[in-house]
């Protein structure tokens, strides 16, 4: 017999953006820093996501999220890829380039090394950016082993999009 593969909970949030956002005729887009893909790859898992996704961007170096998003270099040196506003500009950027209906955008510091004092380890930005509503952003900081640490940020991630489509 063969065994079960169990379903994350990553996983079964992704597929309940895919259905919302098939249900809503809406479409997607990522701009990914530290998570490295990990939310287009969930969102990609799931059955009928190219219903709904056709955008994302991994934009790991700061030269990426200038060339490939439209992030001013100069917001990026004054406040730092891991910023606020980095991070609306990167979710905006995505919006525009890819024309879809919602974007999300994620910039943090996924460790062990790499952390300030203004900045430390398991600090992480998002943002979510639609047609529809403005550009909201929310900040966490959770020190995680940098699997965890990925995966909370993708969940954060999506469970954002399902709360900005709720009323659409």
């Amino acid at each position: 017999m063969l065994a079960m593969k169990a379903v994350s909970p990553l996983d079964e949030l992704a597929a309940a953006v895919v259905r919302r956002l098939v249900e809503k005729r809406l479409t997607i887009a990522t701009a990914e820093s530290c998570t490295g893909g990990l939310i287009a790859e969930v969102i990609t898992r799931v059955p009928g996501a190219s219903k709904v996704f056709g955008f994302g961007w991994v934009t790991y170096a700061n030269a990426a999220k200038e060339r490939l998003l439209g992030v001013p270099a100069d917001l990026i040196s004054c406040r730092n890829a891991v910023s606020e506003p980095v991070v609306r500009a990167m979710a905006e950027g995505a919006l525009a380039r890819s024309q879809a209906d919602v974007a999300v955008a994620v910039s943090g510091l996924a460790g062990p090394g790499g952390g300030s004092p203004g900045i430390p380890v398991g600090t992480v930005w998002l943002a979510w950016a639609s047609r529809f509503s403005p550009t909201r952003a929310h900040l966490v900081m959770r020190p995680l082993p940098r699997r965890e640490f990925r995966e909370m940020t993708a969940e954060y991630a999506l469970r954002g999009v399902l709360e900005m489509t709720l009323g659409e």
